[in-house]
């Protein structure tokens, strides 16, 4: 199995809105703010990194290979890109030690959006999980798409949670989604192998986008885990009880995500206890990234209610 290729490097599945995309591009016609909603993990910042390079390396050497949706390695803007230092493109995301993006990163997009430009080139703003946004982040955001300086780009995207409205009506909503045997073919071709080699059946279904997986795969290679052995629920027991996710940023998320899957596959409106536990854990859930709460005692609890209840 080889999880060191680039993930970035090729679209799948994806190619007919790219396709629109870069049309309305050529035709001068892209909006200059446009939203990409879908599930966690199936390829909407790799759609927008594509778009981006496209066109940015219009007139570059290794240009965008538009038959084969692929980004050229050594295109000089992918270069840049990947190094954090191409001045037509602005990142915003969450920062390592963070749970949300904090007002001083779009203050600190504001100044450099305000800075002249190298060329004349489109100018790119990829701001990832933005339902991460607190308020006072969001409300600095507003103003700057209420009135974007000429030749930017916003492209934000939003993994299928609740944003404001004042937010989504500002920018032309694209909705991206796979079905499970698309997700599984996309991983297969990342990992140039089969997933089911690696992930017992029961536990890869709970998982429908290829992000995730292929996180779920970097997991068990870094600590050697034989996924093949797990279901749903001893997997969860094993996160939380090992306490495997203070090393490892990401396996927060992935428990986030088991859980809420967990909910999914047992709730029933005859179950009135699990009903009520399902919308207590949604919110703390919720609560614990908006607040930068403490995700040991949240993962304890649902171990001793839940797991162990």
């Amino acid at each position: 199995m080889n999880l060191n290729s680039s993930t970035q490097q090729n679209l799948y599945k994806h190619q007919e809105i790219f396709k629109h995309l870069s049309k309305l591009y050529l035709n001068n016609k892209l909006p200059n703010k446009i939203l990409l909603s879908g599930e966690k993990g199936i390829g909407k910042a790799t759609l927008g990194y594509h778009l981006i390079n496209f066109v940015l390396s219009e007139d570059e050497k290794h240009s965008y290979d538009v038959k084969n949706n692929k980004i050229n390695l050594e295109n000089r803007s992918f270069k840049l890109m990947q190094n954090k230092s191409n001045p037509n493109f602005y990142l915003i995301d969450v920062a390592e030690d963070k749970k949300n993006i904090d007002i001083n990163q779009i203050r600190e997009l504001i100044v450099n959006l305000n800075k002249s430009s190298f060329n004349n080139k489109k100018r790119f703003v990829l701001i990832d999980n933005i339902e991460l946004l607190n308020l006072n982040s969001i409300n600095a955001l507003l103003k700057v798409l209420e009135e974007p300086n000429e030749n930017i780009n916003f492209i934000l995207i939003n993994n299928n949670k609740r944003i404001l409205p004042t937010l989504k009506s500002r920018c032309l909503n694209f909705k991206i989604f796979l079905t499970n045997a698309q997700s599984i073919e996309i991983v297969n071709k990342l990992i140039n192998d089969d997933v089911y080699n690696f992930i017992n059946q029961d536990l890869v279904n709970y998982f429908t986008t290829p992000g995730k997986l292929y996180e779920l795969l970097k997991l068990a290679e870094n600590f050697d885990l034989d996924l093949k052995d797990y279901n749903l629920d001893t997997f969860l027991q094993s996160l939380i009880s090992s306490k495997t996710y203070k090393k490892n940023k990401p396996i927060v998320q992935l428990i986030y995500s088991f859980i809420e899957v967990y909910f999914r596959n047992n709730i029933s409106t005859k179950n009135i206890k699990l009903f009520h536990l399902y919308h207590y854990f949604l919110k703390k859930i919720n609560d614990t990234k908006i607040y930068n709460l403490d995700e040991e005692t949240l993962f304890m609890e649902f171990e001793d209610k839940v797991l162990n209840g």
